[in-house]
Order: C-alpha cells, then structure tokens, then sequence
C-alpha cells in the first residue's frame, strides 16, 4: 500500500511540474509572438511622441523583426550547448529588460535598439521554449497535446497583438504595449529559477560552432532585410537584388562549413536525413508564407474597406483566435491518435485554401457575418488542424542533444516564411490605385494567392511519412 501510494505521489508531482514547465515556456512564447504585432496599432502615437523622420518609423517594427530572423539558428543551438534552462533564462532577461528600456525610451534611437535587443531576446526564447517541451514530453499523446498548447498560444498571440495594442494605446499610452512584458518577464523568470530543473550537455560538451554562427546569422540578417526592402522598393530593386543575393551566398557558405569544416556544427545536417524535419520544413514554409502575411491583409481589409477603427479590427479577430486555438489545442490531439498527421495537415490546409477563397469574395458591402467572420471560421478550422500535427512532425525523431537546432531550424524557416510571404503578395497584389475600389481587388488578389499556396502546402505534406499518436 505504501509503495503504490509513493508511486502515485510520485507520478502526481511529475505531471505538476511538467505542467508548470508548460505554462512557464508558454508564456514566454505568448511575449515572443504578441510583439511581432503589438505596436502596430500604436506606431502614430510613437511617431508623435518621439518625432521619427520620414522612412525611421518602420524600424519600430524592423529592428524586432530581423534580429529574431536572424539570430533564430544561434538561439536554437545555444540551449543544446550550454543547457536550456540557463539559456531561457538569458533571453528572459534580455526581452524583459529590453521590454522596460523601449516603454521608458525618450528617444527614437533608444526605442529601435530596445526593439534590436527584444528580438534577439526573442530568437533565443522561441526555439529554446519548443526545445525544453520537446525534451519535457517524451513523443506520444503528451507530447502533443503539449505543443497543441504552445501553437494555441502562439495563435493568441499572434492574434492579440492587434487587439492589445489598439487597447493599451487608446486607454493607456503606446509605452504600455512594451512595459506590459516587464512584469510576466519577471514572473516567468521567478517560476524557472525555482521549479524548472537545471539541465546539463552530456559530456563531452559540444563547442560553440563560431564561424557558423557568425556566417549563419549575418546571411539571415541580410536576407530578411532584402525581403522588406523588396516589400517597399519592389524585387528589382539594387538593393533588394544586393541584399537576398547576398543572403543566400552566406546561406550556402553556412551548409558548406557545417557539411565540411565544423567539427561541432551549429546546425546538424544530419537532421535533415529525417523525412519528417526535412518535408515537415518546407511545409512549414509555404504555411508561414500564407498564415502570417494573412493579418495584415486582413487588417487592411477591415480598416481601410469596412472602415473599421483599431479597437474594433482587434475585437473582429477574436473569433479566429478562439476557433483556432479550440481546434488546435482540443481537436487537433483526439484527431491525431486516430487519424494520420499527413492527412490532417493536408486536409487542414485544403480547409485553410477554402476559407482564404471565400475571404477573397469580400466586398465593400459586405456585412461582418458573411465577409470576415464566416471565412474566419473555416481557415481558421483549416489552420487549427495542421498547425499542431505540422510541429509534431517537424520535431519527430529528432535526438535530446538535437532538439534546440531542430527547433531553431523550424523557428527560422516559419520566420522566413512569413517574411518571404508578405513581401511576395504585397508585390503580386499591388494596388493599381488609392480608391477603395483598387484597394479591395489588390487585397482579394492577395487571398487567393494565399488560397494557392495553401493547396501547394497540402501537396508536400504528402511527402511525410505516415505518422498517428500511440494511445498512453
């Protein structure tokens, strides 16, 4: 009786702390993705209060975005290297304080390099996050419904963004949407320090791969700087064409010294011999190509077509949050012990290209029911159930001390994704004129465009192999 009441003490404490672990990791992933977005609601108010120049202002949004694209891979592989507790615990503190230097920033520069140091924070939290679940849950049902979990949270916050800002803008001040991080920083720190186990390399302790990372990160940089450049300048561009170039002969210099030269390689080529990180990446790409660039296409459908205010796009975007999130951290984990994760995602994505169709049939008097909410539901259905077997998949088979670059490379490739994404619909879509009649085509053009990549996302997850939950 003693030793069945010890065991079940035992496995009571075990699923607490792994539950703590979830909540804590999740938090911080809500911080990474709600600051992608949070203050693009509250970017007039910044130009006010700070006096940004002409062309300074988007830098706000840049400065965030391209050293998390470019610091991802680094981020990834520093967990497997020097433990991922302490690793999660540097990015913590250098996005929480980061966090509290932009929200108290009396100057233009001073905000930009505070938004610099929270994405660096950022590329190191978000793949060190996925590493520390991957290595918490062993595969299985757990496993899954633990990253169904974290990918809801992603959505929220991706989602949120929006709806936070507009609020803490319009209440508050745009110093809010960054000052609200400092105190869950703390919080998630506090929480790690005393209930997260401490984890170590096993030995013999890999060395920092210093030139791969030197080279890894300067061509990522390069390559999302060019990608917004071609966003605003077109693809032709010199320096568009300067940049990407660039980019990716840095890119390829960094395969070459991980294949040839490193002898404790920042990325692992051998990853890639898995047919599921393999296929698994480049649906993850085509994916992060529809799904991210799909906000703000559908921002300025609801402000500048519907003319809704900031406050109530965020309120009209609710209804993806929470259809989403219910199907990716509810359904997604029944359906994956029952049905094979290559199909959900191919399925999820037809079901997405669905909805991005009928979003694409919007008009100017359209009423909320029929233009936003009814193509929400079904996309956001279609996304709710490729978003969690997709990670799974990405993540499958992959070896404890590989899970943080394996993690790092999926980050990176969604990141890339997006970025590559946004900037090739705003070109394809581009409005021929500034009425609303112009404006309504350009962003219906950019729906079905999303609607096709969607269809190619559903193709190449053909390509993984066959995989379905075990029942625990």
């Amino acid at each position: 009786m003693h030793d069945g009441a010890t065991a079940a003490d035992g496995e009571r404490s075990r699923r607490a702390s792994t539950a703590l672990t979830l909540s804590v990791v999740c938090a911080a992933q809500f911080m990474v993705v709600l600051d992608i977005s949070v203050v693009n609601v509250a970017l007039p108010s910044i130009e006010d209060s700070l006096g940004f120049e002409d062309g300074g202002l988007q830098w706000v949004v840049n400065a965030y975005a391209l050293t998390f694209a470019g610091f991802l891979l680094l981020g990834g592989r520093l967990g497997d290297l020097a433990g991922r507790r302490r690793v999660f615990l540097v990015g913590l503190a250098a996005f929480s304080a980061a966090s509290l230097a932009g929200g108290l920033a009396d100057s233009a520069g001073t905000l930009v390099a505070a938004r610099a140091v929270q994405g660096l924070g950022a590329a190191i939290l978000a793949p060190t996050t996925l590493a520390i679940l991957t290595a918490s849950f062993p595969e299985g049902p757990r496993r899954t419904r633990a990253l169904a979990t974290w990918t809801a949270v992603g959505i929220a916050g991706g989602t949120a963004g929006n709806l936070v800002g507009g609020v803490l803008t319009e209440y508050l001040s745009w110093r809010s949407t960054l000052l609200v991080n400092v105190p869950v920083g703390l919080a998630a720190v506090v929480l790690t320090v005393r209930h997260l186990r401490a984890d170590r390399p096993t030995p013999p302790r890999p060395r920092l791969d210093a030139s791969g990372a030197v080279v890894a990160t300067a061509g990522l940089g390069v390559l999302a700087y060019g990608i917004t450049q071609a966003a605003g300048s077109g693809w032709g561009a010199r320096s568009t064409v300067l940049c990407i170039s660039t980019g990716v002969l840095l890119l390829i210099m960094f395969v070459v010294l991980e294949a040839r030269f490193a002898s404790s390689p920042l990325i692992p080529l051998r990853i890639f011999g898995n047919r599921s990180v393999a296929a698994g990446n480049v649906a993850m790409l085509f994916a992060g190509a529809c799904l991210n660039p799909m906000w703000y296409f559908l921002t300025l459908t609801m402000q500048n077509i519907l003319g809704y205010s900031p406050v109530q796009t965020g309120l009209a975007f609710l209804p993806h949050t929470i259809v989403a999130i219910a199907v990716g951290a509810g359904a997604a984990p029944w359906l994956m012990s029952r049905v094979d994760g290559r199909v959900l995602i191919a399925g999820g994505a037809l079901l997405a290209a669905a909805g991005f169709w009928l979003q694409a049939q919007l008009t100017s008097g359209s009423s909320y029911a029929a233009g936003i909410l009814l193509p929400a539901i079904v996309f956001s259905i279609g996304s709710g159930m490729l978003n969690t077997p997709l990670t799974a998949s990405v993540n499958s088979g992959i070896a404890p001390e590989d899970a943080g670059a394996a993690s790092g490379v999926m980050n990176t490739t969604k990141q890339v994704g997006g970025a590559l994404g946004l900037a090739a619909l705003v070109t394809y879509a581009a409005a021929s004129g500034n009425d609303k009649a112009a404006l309504l085509n350009s962003y219906n053009r950019a729906f079905y465009a999303i609607a096709a990549i969607m269809i190619l996302t559903a193709a190449v997850a053909l390509a993984l192999p066959a995989h379905r939950d075990r029942s625990e």
